[in-house]
């Protein structure tokens, strides 16, 4: 799986005054948001980093993003991988990266402003000022917050969660959330490569794992709007895995609770 990272080395970065914060975005054909989801990070008080990592994009959107790496070489970096290989191995790569370059608070967000870039304060504030290890931006904390999704689509997401409640035990209300912020230590405690899902049902794994080992996990309510740009990447696969990759997760970590770990 060839990867290519554009961006300065890693020895330059660390040789710089790094940002105690970065946010990792995964691409797959998002020319139409590339530029403004990443002009409006870059806009963010205090100070974030972003991280793009790009499956192979056919529309250009690596071409975009690298525009940025040549403007703001040490603010804006990027990783493509040749072809579409699952938004949770995106996520690891860049999980990877961001810890061997030292950055204390690590974000999740989509790319297409269904997270309101805004809010990334709150999850940071949560974590640095509140104490917690995961922050979570919920659609669920406080009633549904869903906007311009149809009725169905409302009701899979908001009935999923609830299924992963049940089966997993967690006290979550919004578990496949994509918005999210983790402390270093929480992903170095984690072993990424043994992340069995790599759809968004990733998502809900990397919040059990987090959960099993103990930290502390807080949700912040937030306004979930539907992309106005581009197309939405969910298909049937990706719900089935969440499907019966949740249990198959439960039963893995109650026979041996500390190999699932390992």
């Amino acid at each position: 799986m060839p990867v290519r990272t554009i961006c300065k080395s890693f020895s330059y970065i660390r040789k710089k005054k790094v940002p105690e914060r970065i946010v990792i975005i995964p691409t797959y054909n998002e020319v139409e948001n590339a530029a403004l989801i990443i002009q409006k990070v870059l806009s963010i008080e205090p100070e974030f980093h972003i991280l793009i990592i790009d499956d192979g994009s056919p529309d250009g959107t690596a071409a975009v993003v690298k525009s940025f790496c040549e403007m703001y070489p040490l603010k804006v970096f990027l990783i493509e991988r040749s072809g579409k290989q699952g938004l949770g191995t995106a996520y690891i790569a860049g999980f990877k990266w961001a810890i061997k370059n030292n950055y204390e608070f690590i974000f999740e967000m989509d790319a297409d402003f269904s997270h309101n870039p805004d809010d990334l304060v709150h999850l940071y504030n949560m974590c640095h000022e509140k104490g917690a290890d995961m922050s979570v931006g919920s659609r669920y904390k406080s009633g549904v917050n869903v906007v311009n999704w149809p009725m169905s689509r409302v009701l899979l997401s908001y009935f999923a969660s609830k299924y992963v409640q049940f089966i997993t035990g967690m006290k979550i209300s919004d578990t496949t959330a994509g918005f999210v912020c983790y402390r270093k230590k929480v992903l170095e405690s984690i072993n990424l490569d043994n992340i069995r899902m790599i759809g968004y049902a990733f998502q809900i794994e990397m919040k059990f794992k987090t959960w099993l080992l103990g930290f502390k996990i807080i949700e912040v309510p937030i306004i979930f709007t539907d992309r106005k740009l581009g197309s939405s990447k969910m298909t049937k696969g990706i719900a089935s895995e969440a499907v019966f990759g949740v249990i198959k997760m439960k039963i893995r970590s109650i026979f041996s609770k500390k190999k699932y770990l390992s």
